[in-house]
């Protein structure tokens, strides 16, 4: 190994320590924290902030990039090495172009904006934080402006989630999407509604929760490794490869919402236990994109999880863990959990609309940074576009611009976009697991996922950052990214569910 890469991890398992020590602080106070730390929390993860940018754009960094370029040159594009350099390089140059007080500005500001978001979505109180989304837009702003040269201001911010996207060719992608989703939203908007009152009864929560784990454990998530906790927005975080936990949200009136959010995040947390052990400490130890790491959540949570094979096993399960499902047909069950119809709230829309959701705010952030929307009138767009989009009407700011963590926690833009490109990726990753182990699907049915997993693990796990998002897509299905297998997948499932045929014109194309 060449010396100074030796230097070079030592430095980068530094800045490692401090992001995975921040992200601790940010884990418990969306968990445990009473909400008097709030303030000394903002203080603290400034600070974290403030050290990790340091370390991240350390002088010795940038000499020893320059000094190791040729050592890059001769290295096999797949080796570890190279790949490292590669992340390291792209790290510290975006690192270096943002000025350390902004940095700890916005890592002082998230913390008070979402500690005052879990007090004011409750109460419907979007007014109360209309001062805080203001200064998170200009924070945004700023930070997108430390990268000129860019077509729409949120594309240094796309690019920070997915590497190598912008909102062009997001809205592009989008398009073509949103065209080959509404013949099947129409058609099954014309079919009756399936019956989903099965799923509203009361569940205690421990029993919603034994259920949940040992699903996922049989998915693979290690608890050995992790470990699962509530929290206001379900998500996934992780304080090294050796502990990366799990959060969900439980519901007494829906015993779905808890159970999939928990599969969604196992997904999350599988992607990170399987990146190889020797990149712990350095910038490979991650997932590689936003829309990689969703590709993950989605793929567990609805290609395996809303299957039916995948019930064929575990119902008898649940109907022991939860007797109020004992009289329930398995289709009834299935069909309510994969029922089709506009909803209000993003995190529990079904797969055939969940996109449309994504392309909404994907629009508003690019407005709010454009410049077309005041954060003053975003409540009230919020309303018009969900009654153009879904016909519904908003009865409350917490069920509509309120209810994503997402702004009011971190940055504006860059945020949405990685779901939908998770969704098209799912599908495309599974269908190439497929084709590798054609007897995935049966064994899904015994409630077994090895073959699932360990081609996951082995095409798209190990590698954390080491291969963009368009590589690992490249190398593990054989093509660049599509949505065909997406719409494949759509019309497969939902056509026979819901007795509709994709247009001729539509399907010759695939």
């Amino acid at each position: 190994m060449h010396p100074r890469m030796t230097e070079l991890k030592a430095r980068l398992r530094d800045t490692y320590d401090l992001d995975m020590t921040a992200s601790l602080l940010q884990w418990d106070q969306t968990t445990y924290m009473p909400p008097g730390g709030a303030e000394a929390r903002g203080r603290q993860l400034a600070l974290l902030g403030r050290l990790a940018h340091e370390s991240r754009t350390h002088a010795d960094i940038g000499r020893w990039l320059e000094e190791l370029r040729e050592h890059e040159r001769e290295l096999p594009y797949d080796s570890d090495d190279a790949g490292l350099l590669r992340v390291t390089r792209r790290s510290f140059e975006r690192a270096t172009r943002v000025p350390l007080d902004l940095v700890s500005e916005f890592q002082h500001h998230a913390s008070a904006s979402y500690q005052a978001w879990t007090e004011a979505r409750p109460a419907g109180d979007f007014a109360r934080m209309v001062p805080m989304l203001e200064r998170t837009l200009d924070l945004s702003r700023r930070w997108a402006q430390c990268f000129p040269g860019y077509e729409s201001i949120a594309d240094p911010l796309i690019d920070a989630q997915d590497f190598g996207m912008k909102a062009s060719t997001v809205r592009t992608l989008f398009a073509d999407l949103r065209a080959a989703l509404v013949p099947l939203v129409r058609a099954i908007g014309d079919r009756p509604r399936h019956e989903t009152s099965c799923l509203r009864q009361a569940v205690p929560e421990v029993a919603q929760q034994r259920f949940a784990v040992d699903v996922i454990r049989r998915f693979g998530y290690d608890f050995e490794r992790g470990r699962l906790d509530r929290t206001h927005h379900p998500f996934m975080t992780k304080f090294s490869l050796g502990d990366v936990r799990i959060t969900t949200k439980y519901r007494l009136d829906d015993v779905s919402f808890a159970l999939f959010s928990t599969l969604h995040e196992a997904g999350h947390a599988l992607y990170e236990q399987g990146i190889a052990a020797e990149y712990e400490g350095t910038p490979l130890a991650h997932g590689t994109s936003a829309g990689v790491h969703e590709s993950q959540s989605r793929l567990w949570e609805n290609l395996v999880g809303r299957s039916r094979g995948f019930w064929g096993f575990f119902y008898p399960r649940l109907q022991a863990e939860m007797p109020g499902f004992r009289d329930v047909p398995l289709d009834t069950f299935y069909r309510a959990i994969n029922s089709v119809q506009p909803s209000l709230i993003r995190i529990e829309a079904d797969e055939v609309t969940y996109n449309l959701h994504v392309m909404l705010r994907f629009d508003f952030e690019l407005d709010l940074l454009e410049g077309r929307l005041a954060v003053r009138d975003l409540a009230e767009a919020w309303r018009a576009r969900i009654r153009s989009d879904f016909g519904l009407e908003v009865p409350n700011d917490r069920d509509g611009a309120l209810q994503d963590v997402h702004w009011f926690g971190a940055n504006i833009g860059g945020v949405f976009q990685g779901y939908t490109l998770g969704n098209i990726m799912s599908a495309q990753l599974f269908e190439a697991a497929g084709r590798h182990h054609p007897g995935i699907p049966d064994e899904m049915g015994q409630g077994e996922f090895g073959q699932l997993r360990g081609w996951l693990r082995e095409n798209v796990h190990r590698h954390g950052s080491k291969f963009t998002a368009s590589e690992i897509i490249e190398r593990a299905t054989g093509g660049p990214l599509s949505i065909e297998p997406y719409m494949r997948y759509l019309w497969g499932k939902y056509g026979p569910l819901y007795g509709v045929r994709e247009p001729e014109a539509a399907s010759a194309t695939r």
